[in-house]
């Protein structure tokens, strides 16, 4: 058997890359590359990844395009023998449903529109203010295109209140204080926590709040009430003290990582280093990012996530296609590091290489992606309604208010048709399933238009998934 034990399958990945296979219809369902030493061969609509050896990955390139002679002449390299057992497998993996697996959602998609949807998640923002001055903020400091401004409980109760009232039947519901710096309103938080609890009993809803914090304001009383109420707190610091500090400023220009360091290490102490996050962004500033993922892990942080920046083409900061070869290589050297310290005994989680390869979200979520604008929605301090956070302060994407409900229903239906088949750059994509079509802010604020996706977002994705599967594959094969 030329395919290597430990194949895995179920969750529906890919990559696009020159190395693609097309179905009779010119879509991409089988996707071969090389990493780390690895031969990778995903396909796509099944799901299955196979590590194979060099003689497999040469001929399942040719398999769709000659019969089995006409591959052996071809492959004068390899014993026609060999090649002839390859092909045998190739075509039982086939009629198995694991290799050339024609994309059958796309005749099982209806229309979105008629598709009932049901709230069930609010990005509440809690302070449109923040003690920080960081560069990259698409939230202008805090203040989202407007004032200044703290959200009143009772504002903040009419969102529950409206959560609950528009969820339908789904009992878990999650809320995430943002901002800004949600801290700075940090009795609201409380307060807005006691009342979701007291209301589960009689709606038979469980919430599930979680808090997104620049650490400013972190003490012992906070940490202990996040500890007992959050279910996950993102930690937002970019990295090693030199970059973080560039980026994260306070407001008087200095910078704030020796304010946060300790307090973030605590608290990761405190939650056993679970549920939670500590949340970099990378800029061209520092295309080396790595060197920022792996200073967060050898502080001991075990959760770390770190995010290209999503900035005007004219910021300095921006990333480019032009450090498109860079950011590839960190990483590769990234998943490397990974897999090498895992091995020894001393890994961590990086959240763009998570990928369960035994399971996964529904077909319908992996079709449509966040939900935003339908299932998620994100409300101001005065109670305005929006898609998400990042539409914030665009008065066209306005959908209402917790007051009124609803209003643009038509604008719901347009966030409805965000799915992976209503996108033409997403339809021929290997990632399509994974990213689930990206996001729709970016693709509005680059291109102006819901049903685009961001170019830079997507290479980096398809990189991202790439070293994902590889880190799978050699964890599966030491644990073989």
């Amino acid at each position: 058997m030329r395919f290597c034990d430990g194949v895995f399958y179920e969750q529906i990945i890919g990559i696009i890359c020159k190395d693609a296979r097309r179905d009779v219809e010119g879509v991409i369902v089988i996707h071969q590359y090389k990493n780390n030493g690895y031969n990778i061969v995903l396909d796509v609509c099944s799901g299955s990844v196979h590590v194979v050896d060099d003689l497999v990955y040469d001929v399942i390139e040719l398999y769709e395009k000659l019969n089995v002679e006409e591959i052996v002449k071809k492959l004068p390299q390899y014993p026609a023998e060999d090649i002839r057992e390859a092909c045998e497998e190739i075509e039982q993996l086939k009629e198995a449903g694991q290799l050339f697996t024609e994309d059958t959602y796309k005749d099982a998609i209806i229309d979105f529109k008629k598709r009932k949807t049901v709230v069930k998640a609010l990005c509440l923002h809690i302070a449109h203010d923040c003690n920080l001055a960081c560069r990259y903020c698409f939230a202008e400091e805090g203040e989202y295109h407007g004032d200044r401004s703290l959200m009143s409980f009772e504002v903040g109760k009419k969102a529950l209140d409206f959560l609950i009232e528009n969820s339908g039947n789904r009992v878990n519901l999650e809320v995430d204080f943002f901002g800004g710096e949600p801290l700075m309103n940090f009795q609201v938080v409380k307060d807005l926590v006691a009342y979701g609890r007291s209301q589960e009993k009689e709606h038979n809803k469980k919430f599930r709040f979680t808090l997104t914090t620049n650490g400013m304001l972190l003490n012992d009383d906070i940490m202990e009430f996040a500890n007992k109420e959050m279910a996950n707190v993102v930690l937002s610091i970019d990295g090693r003290k030199e970059v973080h500090d560039f980026m994260r400023p306070t407001r008087n220009g200095k910078g704030s990582y020796d304010l946060i360091i300790d307090k973030f290490k605590k608290m990761a102490e405190l939650r056993n280093q679970t549920n939670y996050y500590v949340r970099g962004t990378f800029t061209h500033h520092n295309l080396d990012f790595s060197k920022d993922v792996l200073h967060l892990a050898d502080m001991g942080f075990k959760q770390i996530s770190a995010e290209p920046v999503v900035a005007p083409e004219d910021a300095d900061y921006a990333i480019t296609e032009a450090d498109l070869p860079k950011l590839f290589e960190e990483y590769d050297l990234l998943a490397k590091e990974m897999v090498k310290r895992e091995k020894e005994g001393n890994g961590f989680n990086f959240f763009h290489f998570m990928i369960d390869m035994t399971g996964g979200p529904c077909l319908y979520k992996r079709l449509s992606g966040c939900g935003s604008g339908t299932e998620y929605l994100a409300v101001t301090p005065w109670g305005d309604l929006y898609p998400c956070h990042q539409f914030v302060g665009m008065e066209e994407f306005k959908l209402g208010n917790v007051d009124t409900g609803i209003e643009k229903t038509e604008l719901v239906d347009e966030f409805k048709l965000c799915n992976v088949y209503a996108k033409d750059k997403c339809r021929d994509c290997f990632a399509r399933f994974y990213c689930s079509g990206g996001c729709a802010a970016n693709s509005y604020n680059f291109h102006g238009n819901l049903l685009d996706a961001y170019d830079i977002g997507c290479e980096l994705e398809r990189k991202r998934v790439e070293c994902a599967i590889m880190i799978k594959a050699a964890l599966a094969e030491e644990g073989e």
